[in-house]
Order: C-alpha cells, then sequence, then structure tokens
C-alpha cells in the first residue's frame, strides 16, 4: 500500500500481516480524493475514523490538509497510524486517538471539514454511528463525509445534519458522501 498523491507520493505505508483489516485499496482512496477535488471543500480539519493503518488521513495530509485527527480503537494499528505518519514526515499535524469511535465522538470538539469513514464491513452499528456524527458536534455547515462500505449497506438519505450526496461504486466497495447542512444540494 503506497501513498498516491501529494508531497509523500510513492511511500509505502506499513500495514499488519495476518491481521483482520481491510486497508482502502489504492484505486478507492484514489477514487475518493479525486472525488473531493471536484467538491468545495476545506482541507483545514479532518478526521480519520476507523484508521486501521491510517491510509486515508496520511493521504490527505500528503495532499495539503493542514491536520488529521485520527481515531482507532486497536492498539496495534495506533503504533502501525504514528509509525506511518513518522515515515511519511506528517506527525505533526496529526494526532492519534486510541479508542472507540463512539468515544471518541464524546470529546472531540472540531468541526471537520471532512470525515472519512472507512469501518469494518461487519459493523452492524453503521447507521447509529452516522446518526452520533450526525448529531453530534463534529459536522459544520459545510462538512463532507465520506463513507466506504460494502454494498450489502444501504446509507438513508438524511442523518440530522447529513444529506446523502453521491454514490460511486468500485467493486464490492461502495462510496458514499454526505454534506453538513439540509439544504445542500
Amino acid at each position: 500500500m503506497r501513498i498516491t498523491g501529494g508531497k509523500a507520493r510513492g511511500i509505502q505505508l506499513k500495514t499488519l500481516q495476518g491481521q483482520s483489516l481491510r486497508p482502502t485499496t489504492d484505486l478507492v482512496r484514489e477514487a475518493i480524493f479525486s472525488i473531493l477535488q471536484n467538491m468545495p471543500v476545506d482541507w483545514r480539519c479532518i478526521a480519520d475514523l476507523y484508521a486501521g493503518t491510517g491510509a486515508l488521513g496520511i493521504e490527505a495530509l500528503s495532499r495539503a490538509a493542514e491536520w488529521v485527527d485520527f481515531v482507532e480503537q486497536n492498539k496495534k494499528c495506533c503504533d502501525l497510524i504514528k509509525y506511518n505518519l513518522e515515515k511519511t514526515g506528517t506527525q505533526d499535524r496529526a494526532h492519534v486517538y486510541c479508542c472507540s469511535v463512539n468515544q471518541a465522538i464524546t470529546f472531540l470538539d472540531s468541526n471537520y471539514d471532512i470525515i472519512f469513514l472507512d469501518p469494518p464491513y461487519s459493523l452492524s452499528s453503521l447507521d447509529s454511528v452516522l446518526t452520533s456524527i450526525a448529531g453530534s458536534g463534529l459536522i459544520g455547515t459545510n462538512s463532507i463525509v465520506v463513507l466506504c462500505h460494502t454494498k450489502r449497506f444501504s446509507p438513508s438519505l438524511e442523518y440530522d445534519k447529513l444529506c446523502l450526496t453521491k454514490q460511486f461504486h468500485y467493486g464490492d466497495t461502495h462510496i458514499s458522501t454526505f454534506r453538513g447542512g439540509k439544504s445542500w444540494q
């Protein structure tokens, strides 16, 4: 797995061998950033939830994001994210929270410009997580949420302050984008 664009382009990220991680493929990451480049979005403050290896957030840092908060509950993955941040020279523009996403929602208090959600495909509470995020202080009027999910999950059109804007399909990976503010289209 490598960084596909920006200052750290081509740097190989370390992954955990034999773990039940499903890292976002280079193709899907490139698609996500292509989608974001065609949307009016700021790159000041980003959250990478269910961060795994940190690939999405580190890719954002490579492409000029100012700050990324990573949230991952697996301690080995948290250590891996820190290693990958150091390897790409972006550790001074990030913080790793080693806790569950549900816990992080209770204490993170930034309005994020972009929130990446790439949970395990087996996560059964995804609707609940989206509802919690949508009702939290994480979402501002112009926030964009990028959700990677399996085709077996069908997101709602609205979650409190979030409206579904577009959906894309790459094999079994589906990308759904949401925008903060119910009036945005």
